[in-house]
């Protein structure tokens, strides 16, 4: 003993020796988690001493200074203040008393504390982890339990032979293989995170960035006249009062403008940060601001370090998810063998039973005849071949086990016990059946526990990406009032009726507005919109917002930078680049009948303050645009019910910023109100039992229509007075479009001026009619001041 001795030391050694134990001690004992439970040694203790106090799910409440004295006095010798932090890891544990762990001295060497738990799941993966150790750190983001699961089965089913437990490798599964199940991290407060590359990196390393951002929506606010940009979730980690904070600071400094109205509207339904803007602003330039300034775009640093085997590795996906099935192997592995040596016993104790109920007379002579316990006890022994476990268990036997029901149960219970010890010993026997266990319990997990993911996984890079990547390709229906309120909504908004109903609401519009255009497109088409004043203005389907059924939508003027005096007459869609090999020229048409042809190549680049298509006459205004193949007939017709069809070649090819031609001759008080190019030669179906027209569909203003084959129309030379295309008169009301309609469309949208009346019918609804008729009744109008004012034509699904 060398208490109360001086010793001399070097002191360069014994800070090395003692900075080495308390490194291995924080690095092992403290902040890293362990790969087979995902756990750190607190978290663990935690649940060991909840367990050990009878603290289950269905148990009573009770403080939680009960549990954190517990595991302090008995296993954790630190501070409080991590294990109440860590509380609230807790998760159940499974077949802890089966042996299935090996068990290590407490601190003071008083008690036994498990190395790790059963852990069911897969902890590391599913909750994540997060800890600074001395000279290393980990950080791993949390996972969707259903794609874990989704990835351990494929693994598991990917094995084609019998594995031991210490296999370096269990299969040949590639991080590519895997990442079609487990897509990224999935964090609990949902977000948008990028850059598949740079998470297949992470997974395939163990170290990594992923980028995330909270989920950011534009809306319409006040009327339409302003727009407020809504935060509905935060990336993972980020405090939502010191990004508010944040961003106030930066309005304050004058570091983000554009803002004019900063609250926190979030409650008990989620959450919601409100930034109204200016009038002037632009919000998708002030939404970008928010990325670049503020933690709304953060990044998770991905370093996937946990303990194995006691020492601590850099991990990969696959090397996790092996090791949680080599540990589930191992759980499994002697959880039965545990329950086979229970199984035996039970078996011999039911056979020394067995024997005694069927030679119940003689063992209850022999019991008689002794003169205590002990010499009962050696005389069965001796008589019957019993061992000492069974003679004692004849001895405990109560006599109402001497009933036939009761000689009957344990009959029963021990055919029962051999089959569950046969069903063991072959589980034990083949490793593939240990698998098979594995698999099919987590799968129940994944049934009883397993839900969507909520982070959405965006393939490219911030920067890079497109919002094709954010926004589903769907269809939809365009409409624009005469005010300039834009709005797209989903076709299923309005439900098909028969021809002649009255509709539903369509949408609320000012007294003095009404719809002016209906147009169907896809999400990721792009759309023109051409002025009254001769310009062009782009934007894509995706940057409309999207409103319900009766919403007015967003005032054009906040998406485009039209002036005051402009307005929106024509739109035109078109969806990708094979529009720009196949169809090669814009066709557009004045009010007056003027018509002009430019190649869409000079529209590929619109400037945000617009180009100009088309100059115009003094008195004269564009009202209508259409992509076609510069080898086609042109059809116009014009609100008093003429039309003319003439060939697209009398109109040479002119730049932008040029007059057109006449196209038609009408009256003073008519005006063109559609325009269609229809092929010169257009080729039927070789198969004749093929649905297959064209035809040009008349709308009247009194809601009258009908269908008139293109043939119908002759051809002539441009600039003449045309033909009927409708039969038009007091019932029917002037012309309000004529459109070329085909098998491939499945039905129409009709709209009135006011927006009160909205109605979607079957295109097989509309009779076919020569050109000097009236046609049918699509529509009935509630409101004879009302009438019929867009037209929209969907395609079938």
């Amino acid at each position: 003993m060398n208490i109360g001795k001086l010793l001399p030391v070097e002191i360069t050694e014994e800070m090395q020796k003692s900075y080495l134990d308390y490194a291995m001690s924080v690095i092992v004992a403290r902040a890293l988690p362990d790969v087979k439970d995902g756990l750190k040694p607190v978290h663990r203790r935690i649940l060991y001493a909840m367990h050990e106090m009878g603290l289950h799910h269905t148990s009573k409440f009770s403080k939680s200074a009960k549990i954190v004295g517990e595991v302090l006095g008995k296993y954790h010798p630190h501070g409080d203040i991590p294990v109440y932090d860590a509380l609230i890891a807790a998760e159940m544990l499974f077949d802890l008393e089966k042996e299935t762990v090996d068990f290590t001295p407490n601190f003071d060497n008083t008690l036994k504390e498990p190395v790790y738990l059963p852990a069911k799941l897969p902890n590391l993966l599913l909750i994540g982890s997060e800890g600074i150790a001395v000279g290393m750190a980990t950080k791993i983001p949390p996972h969707n339990l259903a794609e874990l699961i989704d990835a351990i089965v494929f693994i598991i089913d990917k094995v084609e032979h019998e594995l031991k437990v210490d296999n370096k490798n269990l299969s040949s599964v590639t991080t590519e293989e895997l990442m079609e199940y487990v897509h990224g991290p999935d964090f609990p407060t949902a977000g948008i995170i990028f850059d598949k590359a740079e998470i297949a990196n992470a997974y395939s390393t163990g170290k990594g960035k992923v980028v995330m951002r909270g989920r950011a929506e534009i809306e319409d606010i006040a009327g339409g006249n302003k727009s407020a940009i809504i935060i509905t979730e935060l990336p993972y980690q980020v405090n939502k009062a010191q990004m508010v904070e944040r961003i106030a600071d930066l309005v304050k400094d004058k570091k983000l403008e554009g803002i004019s109205d900063l609250r926190d509207e979030s409650d008990r339904h989620g959450i919601r940060v409100v930034i109204e803007l200016k009038r002037d602003a632009r919000p998708k330039q002030v939404l970008n601001n928010l990325y670049k300034h503020t933690s709304l775009q953060s990044v998770f640093p991905v370093n996937m370090v946990a303990l194995v085997d006691g020492t601590p590795q850099t991990l990969t996906l696959k090397t996790i998810l092996e090791e949680y099935i080599r540990h589930r192997q191992r759980v499994v592995t002697k959880r039965s063998e545990f329950e086979l040596k229970q199984a035996k016993a039970r078996a011999h104790i039911l056979e020394g039973l067995k024997i005694a109920v069927d030679h119940i007379d003689e063992v209850i002579q022999t019991i008689k005849k002794s003169q205590d316990a002990d010499e009962a006890k050696k005389n069965l022994m001796t008589k019957f071949g019993l061992t000492e476990i069974q003679a004692i268990a004849i001895l405990d036997m109560q006599l109402r086990r001497l009933a036939a029901l009761e000689r009957q149960k344990i009959e029963d219970e021990l055919a029962m016990v051999m089959e569950t010890i046969a069903y063991l010993e072959d589980l034990l026997s083949h490793g593939e059946k240990v698998l098979k266990v594995i698999k099919e319990e987590i799968l129940q997990l994944k049934e009883k526990y397993g839900d969507d993911r909520k982070t959405k996984v965006i393939k490219s890079k911030v920067g890079e990406f497109s919002d094709e990547d954010l926004i589903p390709n769907e269809k939809m229906i365009i409409t624009l009032t005469k005010t300039g309120y834009v709005k797209r909504l989903s076709p299923s908004s309005y439900r098909a009726q028969a021809r002649g109903g009255k509709g539903v609401t369509g949408m609320i519009t000012k007294e003095e507005d009404e719809i002016d255009h209906l147009v169907s497109a896809n999400t990721h088409d792009n759309i023109l919109f051409f002025t009254n004043k001769g310009k062009v203005y782009q934007l894509r389907v995706w940057d409309l917002p999207e409103s319900s059924r009766v919403s007015k939508g967003q005032a054009v003027v906040n998406l485009i930078n039209i002036a005051q005096d402009e307005k929106v007459n024509s739109l035109l869609t078109y969806s990708s680049e094979a529009d720009k090999t196949h169809s090669e020229c814009i066709f557009l048409t004045t009010r007056q009948g003027t018509v002009k042809k430019t190649t869409l190549s000079q529209y590929e680049n619109i400037r945000k303050n617009g180009l100009t298509a088309i100059k115009l006459e003094t008195g004269d205004e564009l009202v209508w645009a259409k992509i076609t193949s510069g080898d086609e007939d042109i059809m116009l017709f014009t609100h008093q019910g003429k039309s003319i069809r003439f060939s697209e070649k009398e109109v040479r090819s002119t730049g932008r910023d040029t007059i057109g031609v006449r196209g038609v001759r009408m009256k003073k008080d008519d005006l063109v109100v559609g325009m269609e190019s229809v092929p010169q030669k257009i080729e039927h179906p070789s198969d004749k039992r093929l649905k297959f027209f064209r035809d040009i569909l008349v709308v009247s203003e009194r809601g009258i229509g009908k269908r008139t084959p293109v043939t119908s129309f002759p051809k002539q030379r441009r600039g003449g007075q045309g033909v009927k295309v409708a039969n038009v008169t007091a019932k029917t009301g002037p012309i309000v479009t004529a459109q070329m309609v085909s098998e491939t469309i499945g039905q129409l949208v009709l709209a009135t001026k006011s927006g009160k009346q909205t109605i979607k019918v079957p295109i097989d609804s509309v009779p076919r009619l020569g050109r000097a008729t009236q046609g049918v009744i699509l529509m009935r109008l509630s409101d004879k001041s009302d009438f019929v004012a867009a037209v929209a034509c969907l395609e079938k699904e």
